[in-house]
């Protein structure tokens, strides 16, 4: 199967398929935008649980690529199981780890720099057309995420248990949602 019958309604050829995700996971680790974005086609749809809004074309990504790497300047991700091939479309998934430190401004929401190693787990969920992503969606746990920074209280301690009630409090009251 050559690069062109990713496409074709057969599924992804699997030997193709390696490539591409060690090509993938390569212009990553490179932090060069130019280089990710050479995987997507123009086009490209991408949901990331780290991002606000979907995103739509190579503007959009950049944008959010650039923003991942000022929070995050050291962040690797490597595949850990997979990949699963959808057996007719031309789709594929799997799981990754991801590491990096927060030495830069996490924003949106707005976090400062909190110098704290992270290390958290995700899918990647591809579609491709002409031997490219054109449809990315890439889910975390965010929450975990937040709390490593210190954004969120750790669960089932004090602070949550303060959170969860105060935010019941909010749902009783006039106006409250």
């Amino acid at each position: 199967m050559t690069q062109q019958d990713v496409t074709t309604g057969r599924g992804v050829d699997p030997e193709w398929l390696d490539g591409f995700l060690h090509r993938w996971e390569a212009a990553w680790d490179t932090h060069d935008a130019d280089a990710v974005l050479s995987h997507m086609t123009e086009d490209i749809v991408y949901n990331d649980s780290a991002s606000p809004k979907e995103m739509r074309g190579h503007d959009d990504v950049r944008e959010f690529l650039e923003y991942a790497w000022r929070s995050m300047p050291d962040a690797h991700f490597e595949a850990i199981d997979g990949p699963y091939l959808h057996p007719s479309e031309p789709r594929a998934s799997f799981y990754w780890r991801g590491t990096g430190t927060n030495t830069g401004p996490t924003d949106p929401p707005g976090l400062k720099a909190t110098g704290k190693s992270l290390e958290f787990y995700g899918a990647d969920f591809h579609e491709y057309r002409d031997g490219k992503v054109c449809r990315l969606t890439i889910v975390f746990d965010m929450a975990d995420l937040m709390r490593q920074l210190g954004a969120l209280p750790s669960q089932g301690g004090r602070e949550e248990k303060m959170l969860i009630g105060m935010t019941n409090l909010r749902g009783r009251l006039p106006g409250g949602s």
